[in-house]
């Protein structure tokens, strides 16, 4: 979708997001396999990648980021999200990053709960 101002046209992008809980004490570990996966994300093609550590999320009366991630005493919630051309693009870089052998990693010694972590794609709305 692209929507014209001034002159110029704006392309919308495509968006991921994910969301999940992560010890703090693995919170180091954590930042290390993003930065890896950041730059894996880059190198097939994403526009942008970024994760975020939560600052400022209070459990909420019927849902809130510390609920949705079934937050333990000692876990800190992250949000993360990748930023792509389009659907089309983000389909095919997912899959290119999912089969990228440095992407391999057993679940077992991963430093979060996947169980616990939710994510989806978003068609992009308002831009400025």
């Amino acid at each position: 979708m692209t929507r014209a101002v001034n002159t110029l046209e704006i392309r919308m992008n495509y968006v991921d997001s994910f969301v999940l809980a992560v010890p703090v004490e693995k919170l180091a570990e954590y930042k290390k396999m993003a930065r890896k996966a950041g730059k894996i994300w880059m190198e097939h093609g994403a526009l942008a990648y970024h994760e975020c550590v939560a600052d400022d999320v209070k459990p909420g009366k019927s849902t809130s980021f510390p609920q949705a991630v079934k937050l333990k005493e000692g876990e800190v919630v992250v949000f993360s999200w990748a930023v792509y051309k389009s659907r089309r693009e983000r389909d095919r870089i997912m899959k290119a990053v999912m089969a990228d052998p440095r992407m391999q990693m057993d679940p077992k010694t991963m430093p979060f709960d996947g169980k616990r972590m939710f994510w989806g794609g978003f068609k992009e709305m308002v831009v400025y």
